[in-house]
C-alpha cells in the first residue's frame, strides 16, 4: 500500500508558520499626500508574529520623503523598491511584535534559570531597569540610538551601568537566535568611563589583630581564610571530612549560597563533577582545627555557629552552619569597626593573594588556592610594591644624589648656552 506525503499549499505554510515569503512580488503602492508641503507615502504588506505565535499580515506604511526630494514617481518608486526589498527577499521570514518586556520575561524562564543564584539577583534588578526604560518598546524597533539615549539619562555608578548594559548583551544575543532581530543593537553603544576602585586588602598586622579580637569559632575562621584565601561561602560549605588534619590537607569541593543551599564552588564543573580544590596547610593551623574535626562525623558541618547566653544564663540558638552573609555582619563587622578597619571577608584573599606573591609562588598554585580560571583576576588581588620597584627607585635615587644627570650633559659654547636658554623661555 503506497503512502503518500501530503502537500500542503504555500498559503497553508505561511498560516502553520513554516513559509513566510510572499507567494508574488510586491511593488508596493505610492501616494502623494500632503497641501502645504506634498509628500510621497508608500504602503506594502508585511507578516507579523503575534505574542501568541500566530502570523498576521498587516499593511505597512511610511513617508518616503518630499515632493522635493522626489519630483518624479518614478524616482519615488525607486526608494520604495528599497523598502519592500525586505519583503520580496527570498529568505524573507516574520519578524515578531514582541516588546522587549516579552522577551526579558521568556530570557528568564528559559535561560536566566541557568545561572549561578548571585548572578540571577543581580540580573533581575538589571532587567528591572530595562522594562521600566523601554519594556514597552517592540524589540524590532529598539536600536542604538534608544539605547544611547536610556544610558545618558541614567543617574547611577558607571561600574552599575556597565552590569546593565552586560546583561542585556545577553537578552539580545538570545533574541537574535531566537529570530526576533537580525540587528545587533548595542554595538557602538557609548558608556561612561568606570575606574575600578582599590579593593581593601588586610595586612599581616591587621589579620594578626582580627584574629585576636574574635572569639571562637571566628578566629580560627578568619586564620582559615587568611592562610588558604578561599571565599566565605567554601568556608561555610566546609565539612569534617574536607579536612585531614594528620596530612594537613584541605578540600574545597561546595559553597554555601545566601539561600543555605550547597553549591559547586566557583572553580566550576569537570565533566558534570564539582571541580575539588585540594592544599596543604601549615602545622599550627592543622593543630588549632584539630578541635573541630576530632569527634564529629565526616558529614557534619566544620564551623558551628556559636550559641548565646540569654540573661537568665540559658544558651539560646546556635549549633546551625555558618551562613555567609550573617557570620560576615555579626561577627566580623563589629571587630572591623572596633579596630577602625575597612573591608571584609574579601580583604583576607587579597591579603592572602599579596602574600602569595611576595613568596613568589607559581601562578598554578596562586591560582589553585584562590580558585581563579584566568591568572589576570589573580594579579588583580595583588597589592604589593615589589622588591624590584623598590631596588629601582634606590638606584635612581642614587644616581640623582651623585649628580649623575648634570656630570654627563654635553658642555655647550657661550653662545649655545645663551641660545639653549632663549629657546627655554620660548617654550
Amino acid at each position: 500500500m503506497q503512502r503518500f506525503l501530503k502537500v500542503e499549499s504555500s498559503s497553508q505554510q505561511r498560516k502553520a508558520g513554516f513559509s513566510l515569503a510572499r507567494r508574488r512580488y510586491q511593488k508596493g503602492t505610492l501616494i502623494q499626500r500632503g497641501k502645504r508641503e506634498k509628500v510621497w507615502v508608500g504602503r506594502w504588506l508585511e507578516d507579523e508574529i503575534q505574542p501568541d505565535g500566530t502570523v498576521k499580515r498587516i499593511h505597512k506604511s511610511d513617508v518616503l520623503g518630499s515632493l522635493k526630494d522626489f519630483p518624479t514617481k518614478r524616482l519615488a518608486q525607486r526608494e520604495l523598491d528599497g523598502r519592500v526589498s525586505v519583503v520580496n527577499s527570498p529568505t524573507y521570514r516574520a519578524r515578531p511584535t514582541a516588546t522587549f518586556n516579552d522577551l526579558a520575561e521568556k530570557w528568564k524562564m528559559l535561560v536566566m534559570v541557568n545561572h549561578a543564584e548571585s548572578s540571577q539577583r543581580s540580573e533581575k534588578s538589571d532587567i528591572k531597569a530595562w522594562v521600566k526604560a523601554i519594556g514597552g518598546v517592540q524589540v524590532r524597533n529598539i536600536d542604538c540610538e534608544l539605547l544611547q539615549v536610556v544610558v545618558s539619562e541614567w543617574t547611577c555608578s558607571p561600574k552599575t551601568i556597565k552590569n546593565r548594559v552586560g546583561t542585556f548583551r545577553l537578552i539580545w544575543d538570545k533574541a537574535k537566535a531566537w529570530k526576533y532581530t537580525a540587528e545587533t543593537a548595542y554595538d557602538g553603544l557609548s558608556l561612561p568611563e568606570w575606574e575600578k576602585k582599590e579593593q581593601p586588602c588586610f595586612s599581616v598586622d591587621e589579620i594578626t589583630r582580627i584574629i585576636e579580637r574574635s572569639p571562637q569559632p571566628y578566629n580560627t575562621v578568619w586564620r582559615l581564610v587568611a592562610e588558604t584565601g578561599i571565599r566565605r561561602g567554601e568556608i561555610c560549605g566546609l565539612n569534617v571530612g574536607d579536612v585531614d588534619v594528620n596530612r594537613r590537607i584541605i578540600v574545597v569541593q561546595r559553597s554555601r549560597t545566601k539561600k543555605s543551599k550547597l553549591k559547586a564552588p566557583k572553580a566550576g564543573l569537570r565533566n558534570g563533577v564539582a571541580k575539588k580544590r585540594a592544599f596543604s596547610l601549615s602545622p599550627s593551623l592543622a593543630e588549632q582545627l584539630h578541635p573541630f574535626v576530632k569527634g564529629h562525623r565526616a558529614d557534619e558541618p566544620l564551623f558551628l555557629t556559636p550559641g548565646r547566653l540569654t540573661k537568665s544564663g540559658n544558651r539560646l540558638g546556635g549549633g546551625v552552619r555558618l551562613e555567609p552573609d550573617n557570620f560576615v555582619k555579626r561577627a566580623m563587622k563589629p571587630v572591623l569597626k572596633e579596630l577602625g578597619l575597612d573591608g571584609a571577608a574579601h580583604a583576607f584573599r587579597h591579603g592572602n593573594a599579596t602574600l602569595l606573591d611576595s613568596l613568589h609562588a607559581p601562578m598554578a598554585v596562586r591560582q589553585e588556592r584562590l580558585g581563579h580560571v584566568d591568572e589576570r583576576t589573580t594579579m588583580g588581588y595583588t597589592h604589593l610594591v615589589t622588591a624590584d620597584e623598590f631596588r629601582i627607585a634606590g638606584e635612581i635615587g642614587a644616581l640623582l644624589n651623585k649628580g649623575f644627570f648634570a656630570q654627563d650633559l654635553p658642555k655647550f659654547p657661550p653662545d649655545a648656552e645663551k641660545a639653549s636658554a632663549l629657546l627655554t623661555e620660548a617654550v
